[in-house]
């Protein structure tokens, strides 16, 4: 049977993968797809080379003025729209069984709204629809009947696969793993003046400079256990994360019996993007399969709060709720840009974060509007203590 799909974001990374999914199953005669709408910010050339070839009837991009320009790109058949109202009108187009929102940062979670009330299958990897709106996207979903999300990140979509062999009330815990990141043998007293290039030396893979220095911090799993919170509706003290170095072990789940069921593989983000576009079927696919004896032996240990004190501070917004997590992590792409622009001292970056949770102003029900003014508040208020020389250096000189 044919499905209707929509793509926000379909020029980044899980955009892409995503239609090399879709190109892979309907090739292999597995499924049949039809890309009905895809969105992205600038880049027109990619943009036009996947219309040529899904030709979709709509398209939205960042703004009227690369709109302006789109029609050099796109096919005849295509039609273009831009800014936040385009991006409503595809997250909510009738004839779209999955919407795969892909989008990076803030934009993502308005139109996540918008496709779960008007009761869309929503196959999620923008982390910023649950971080920072988790209880809004809770309450949109009750408005819109019909409605589901399938996580496509690797930990949230391994905890889903996990879940099918129990109850979510037989549940102990969720057990998210993390591969510690370029300073997880580092000794403890090196790691606050470590430099831009050591915090994006990753050990297992090479991904975009917030993300890596995300994992550096270990701010990217704090982020996931309040995702984890909002996707699966368990308390935060049944949500822990465990270092594994080999990135084997997708995640956990540990069950009232003493039962753990991890789901495992390489880390291949196709795989679990197929298994939301497919499921609950799965399909044969030719991605690279390692076996247990070529993998040789699977680590873990506790993360260690004193390595990474971010953890504990993203995990703390997300305990207290409210406006706090947007807070948090629109601090935390301010207090990067000036960590890789070499403006202050990569343990600045915990610093940072830890006093913006201290100084926002709390709202515990805040609104789309309250949460935009307190991602920006955060953004501004970080450059505020940089001037200030809270953190940096005072003056603003380079390290």
């Amino acid at each position: 049977m044919e499905k209707n799909i929509t793509i926000l974001g379909s020029t980044g990374s899980i955009g892409t993968q995503t239609l090399e999914v879709i190109g892979e199953l309907e090739s292999s005669g597995e499924h049949d797809f039809n890309v009905v709408a895809l969105a992205c910010g600038t880049n027109l050339k990619l943009l036009g080379e996947q219309a040529e070839k899904f030709d979709p009837d709509l398209v939205c991009v960042k703004d009227e003025k690369t709109k302006e320009k789109a029609s050099n790109y796109l096919p005849n058949s295509t039609s273009a729209l831009s800014g936040a109202r385009g991006l409503q009108e595809v997250a909510t187009l009738e004839e779209t069984d999955l919407l795969v929102n892909a989008l990076v940062g803030f934009i993502g979670l308005e139109p996540t709204l918008a496709g779960v009330r008007a009761g869309k299958k929503l196959l999620l990897a923008n982390k910023e629809s649950l971080v920072v709106g988790g209880e809004l996207v809770g309450k949109a979903m009750d408005e819109g009947p019909g409605s589901s999300i399938l996580p496509i990140d690797s930990e949230h979509n391994a905890i889903f696969q996990a879940l099918q062999a129990g109850h979510i009330e037989e549940v102990e815990r969720l057990i998210i793993t993390a591969s510690g990141g370029p300073f997880r043998e580092t000794p403890i007293e090196e790691i606050p003046d470590a430099t831009p290039d050591e915090a994006l030396d990753h050990p297992n893979w090479d991904m975009g400079s917030r993300i890596t220095c995300d994992s550096a911090t270990m701010v990217n799993k704090g982020l996931e256990v309040i995702e984890a919170h909002w996707l699966f509706g368990l308390p935060y003290d049944k949500i822990d994360a465990v270092i594994h170095p080999q990135s084997f072990v997708h995640s956990l789940v540990e069950y009232k019996d003493g039962s753990i069921i991890a789901e495992m593989g390489d880390p291949d983000m196709k795989v679990p993007i197929q298994y939301t576009l497919t499921y609950p079927e799965r399909y044969p696919n030719d991605y690279h399969k390692s076996t247990l004896a070529q993998i040789g032996r699977l680590d873990f240990r506790e993360l260690e709060t004193d390595r990474y004190p971010a953890f504990e501070v993203v995990v703390k917004s997300g305990k207290m709720g409210g406006n706090r997590p947007a807070a948090v992590n629109g601090a935390d792409e301010a207090l990067i840009e000036l960590f890789l622009d070499e403006k202050i001292r990569f343990g600045d970056i915990s610093t940072g974060l830890e006093l913006i949770l201290d100084e926002v102003q709390a709202i515990d029900e805040p609104t789309l509007q309250d949460l935009r003014d307190t991602d920006q508040w955060a953004r501004d208020r970080v450059k505020g203590l940089y001037d200030e020389g809270t953190i940096g250096i005072t003056g603003g000189e380079k390290l």
